[in-house]
């Protein structure tokens, strides 16, 4: 799909937008690692940050995110930050992914016994992208969604 100059100027500006609500947001901390978002799809992406300390990851969140009413909004995540007031040590407590609906959380469902930070992310990443033709379509249903994403 080719794009005007008008067009352009609106998704540049929508993402301008994005990136200063990211860094203003309470809900994701500055991560040292940070790689634009994966567009997976029409209204689909996955967002990935990280923090390591001397080659080990310390801290992550992958995210599934669908563009809805003019922002990105939660489908999936999964996190790990031990020094985060109410954070997650999945090295301790285990895996698990949140769930979400209308911006909230509805759900946390467990995904693992304790493991590494590192084998934290990689599962994550694998299982939103394995897995969000589901997740998607769930999320559609719930906001009653017709003619949504392009999966």
């Amino acid at each position: 799909m080719k794009m005007g100059t008008t067009e352009l100027q609106t998704e540049a500006a929508r993402i301008s937008r994005a990136i200063s609500m990211l860094k203003n947001s309470k809900t994701m901390p500055d991560y040292n690692v940070t790689p634009p978002p994966d567009r997976l799809a029409d209204r689909v992406q996955l967002r990935t940050a990280f923090t390591t300390e001397k080659g080990e990851v310390v801290r992550f969140l992958v995210q599934l995110e669908y563009w809805l009413d003019g922002d990105w909004q939660p489908v999936v995540r999964y996190d790990h930050d031990r020094e985060a007031p109410g954070g997650h040590d999945i090295a301790e407590e285990g895996l698990h992914m949140d769930v979400y609906r209308n911006g909230e959380k509805v759900d946390a469902k467990d995904v693992s016994g304790p493991i590494s930070p590192a084998e934290g992310l990689n599962h994550a990443e694998d299982d939103l992208r394995e897995n969000v033709e589901r997740y998607i379509k769930r999320f559609e249903r719930w906001h009653d969604i017709r003619n949504g994403s392009d999966l």
